[in-house]
């Protein structure tokens, strides 16, 4: 066999395709304020579209990566490694605020954000939702398999309903409906997102 490899005969067929190792999303911002009033929303928008992603694909992922850009262009990230793998919404937008307020502690003298994205990655598959015991755990929060985690992956399985019928723009976060304005529609948005 060895000698067949060195003559570059490999029987084996090529694997051309290869699924995402990760699915994220950005938003440029201009030049706004680091203030909770401009990031949250935003942050919030982009958790729903790489979990509505993840969920539809049903790979959750246990990392989550930010990435803040200065109005100087200098870029900041800053990621978790979570212990459940998580395809919430509001769960991916909560450690998503916790890691952008991360980076604007360390980072006092900026006052300017001008991009924000968020990646998760380490995507495993997963059909279901596996549902764990009532232990009280401080991270309780963050994990999908509480009660509360359950009861927002079924919030966004049922709006992820809502979406496949009626389109994306039927039904969403109030928070992310009034707080921004989309200049690029999200259906132009999806041309660049590869298959997870």
């Amino acid at each position: 066999k060895l000698n067949a490899l060195a003559w570059n005969r490999d029987p084996r067929k090529l694997e051309t395709q290869r699924r995402a190792r990760s699915a994220g999303a950005q938003s440029a911002l201009g030049r706004r304020p680091a203030e909770e009033e401009v990031f949250v929303p935003t942050l919030l928008h982009l958790a729903d579209r790489v979990a509505t992603r993840l969920r539809a694909k049903s790979r959750p992922g246990r990392t989550v990566t930010v990435r803040v850009r200065f109005a100087d262009l200098r870029s900041v990230t800053r990621s978790i490694t979570l212990d459940q793998p998580i395809s919430a919404t509001a769960m991916l937008a909560e450690v998503a605020e916790a890691l952008v307020r991360k980076v604007l502690v360390d980072h006092p003298h900026e006052k300017t954000i001008s991009l924000l994205a968020i990646a998760v990655s380490h995507l495993e598959k997963q059909p279901g939702l596996q549902l764990e015991l009532p232990l009280g755990l401080d991270d309780d929060r963050r994990r999908p398999g509480t009660r509360k985690g359950v009861a927002r992956w079924t919030a966004d399985r049922a709006v992820d309903k809502i979406r496949d019928r009626f389109g994306w723009e039927a039904v969403g976060y109030a928070s992310v409906a009034l707080g921004l304005s989309r200049s690029i529609p999200d259906a132009f948005r999806e041309l660049a997102e590869k298959e997870l």
